[in-house]
């Protein structure tokens, strides 16, 4: 059968459905005061995106944020400029969650897959007399993640201080817990994240990775 053909026997229920998603990103796209929006922007009307934060969210062109998604600026920017920035032709999964109350810099070309996590803070709980809920947040620090890479299902990538940066075409594997930053060009698996593929431009080839987690892998350079 013909993809035309195909086409005939979508569901119209469907049909109804992106029609409303069409017009919904539409509306913020005209509406809401992004720093700035672009082209061929879809997101799902069942997402969290309040038009109070537009202000500090940036998004490029042909961005798709899928459904139950939550990109949010918590606490209001001590800096100037966006604090959420998703470069051109990004895809962020189902039930993905970006917080940001520093910056979050997602580059062009990223893929989400489903209930990815990505936040520059952390929730304090130094203080055992306080309920953790009245502590407020961490300082916190900044991510960057750079053109080209694959977050998969379920993976949370939080930075507590300094900046975390994810390098240029690498994985982070399903159900990962990135806490320091990947070079460029890896794989990386489990909690804490670990190295377990890497490609070396030097070879022009594909090698095995450490076994140690990234955290003590990078204190040790």
């Amino acid at each position: 059968m013909s993809k035309s053909n195909l086409k005939s026997f979508e569901d119209p229920v469907r049909v109804f459905l992106d029609a409303v998603r069409k017009l919904h990103s539409l509306w913020l796209s005209w509406t809401y005061p992004f720093a700035s929006v672009g082209h061929h922007f879809s997101v799902h009307y069942s997402c969290n995106l309040s038009r109070t934060v537009a202000r500090y969210i940036s998004i490029g062109n042909t961005v798709l944020i899928e459904r139950d998604c939550r990109v949010d600026v918590p606490m209001v920017p001590k800096d100037f400029g966006p604090t959420i920035l998703i470069e051109d032709g990004c895809r962020i999964g189902q039930s993905g969650t970006i917080l940001a109350i520093n910056r979050i810099h997602i580059g062009r070309d990223v893929i989400f897959g489903q209930s990815v996590l990505v936040m520059d803070h952390n929730h304090a709980f130094e203080d055992v007399s306080i309920p953790i809920a009245c502590q407020g947040t961490t300082k916190g620090g900044t991510i960057r993640i750079e053109e080209g890479c694959w977050i998969g299902f379920g993976a949370a990538i939080v930075c507590n201080e300094g900046e975390l940066v994810i390098g240029r075409n690498s994985v982070v594997g399903v159900n990962c817990v990135v806490t320091r930053s990947i070079p460029p060009y890896s794989v990386v698996s489990g909690n804490p994240a670990r190295i377990v593929k890497q490609f070396d431009p030097s070879q022009g080839r594909w090698v095995l990775g450490s076994s140690v987690p990234v955290a003590q892998s990078r204190s040790a350079e």
